[in-house]
């Protein structure tokens, strides 16, 4: 068995070389998490405009449509570089490829730009006080009204929710059905009323985890990824 590169993986391996050794930054000291996601949101932004982010996503949504091998060449030779990791981590590894899977084309043409480029943060809204490795048992509720929803409940350990414009929530929209069945996976702005971030502290000072708590928060119609109380499905893909 030939393990080798073939030569269009070499020239690959080449221009990914070739352009962090041009354009590489290095970061440095921060002093705080905001720095370090001010920092971030400029090298990904940078790294984005020459579609070097999300390199396996089909080209018509941003990406290059790379092969897994030039996925790993990718990841070899940035890791060699000692470059920052992309900052928008939730919205590159976990939302955009569940958009890519199950979201519509409004959908897509919204949110997967602004995720490449980093212009807008996304967080992971799945753990719950009482809802961990036994997550189809969580609490928080999402009622269908008349153009949307009503988001109550509460949310945990969500890694920079700070600094996110949205962030992915799995919430049961059918207390009747069987656990599983009756989760639905939305795409909740930080921004809208009723959504609340808290931080939760660390011994450092910072806080890189908060809480989110949703009092009768407004989620829209179009908000909704994969179809009501399609969530698990939908949750299997992002993870």
């Amino acid at each position: 068995m030939d393990l080798s590169f073939t030569a269009e993986e070499a020239a690959f391996a080449r221009e990914v070389r070739e352009w962090l050794a041009a354009n590489l930054e290095l970061p440095p000291r921060f002093e705080s998490i905001a720095d370090e996601i001010a920092w971030g949101r400029e090298w990904q932004a940078k790294m984005a405009r020459d579609r070097w982010i999300g390199i396996h996503w089909p080209a018509e949504y941003g990406g290059r449509g790379a092969s897994p091998v030039q996925v790993a060449i990718f990841n070899m030779e940035y890791a060699r570089s000692r470059a920052l990791q992309p900052v928008n981590r939730v919205g590159i590894n976990l939302a955009g490829p569940t958009l890519l899977a199950h979201g519509t084309e409004a959908q897509k043409q919204r949110w997967l730009p602004s995720i490449l480029d980093a212009s807008e943060i996304w967080c992971q809204m799945f753990s719950e006080p009482d809802a961990g490795s036994d997550l189809a048992s969580l609490k928080t509720r999402a009622e269908k009204v008349d153009g949307g929803f009503v988001l109550n409940g509460q949310k945990v350990w969500t890694s920079y929710a700070q600094f996110a414009s949205f962030g992915i929530c799995l919430a049961r929209t059918n207390a009747d059905a069987p656990k599983h069945r009756g989760i639905s996976y939305l795409v909740v702005p930080l921004s809208a009323p009723g959504v609340e971030v808290r931080p939760l502290g660390q011994i450092t000072g910072e806080a890189e985890c908060n809480e989110v708590f949703f009092d009768n928060g407004c989620i829209p119609d179009e908000h909704l990824v994969g179809g009501l109380d399609f969530g698990c499905a939908v949750a299997n893909t992002t993870l």
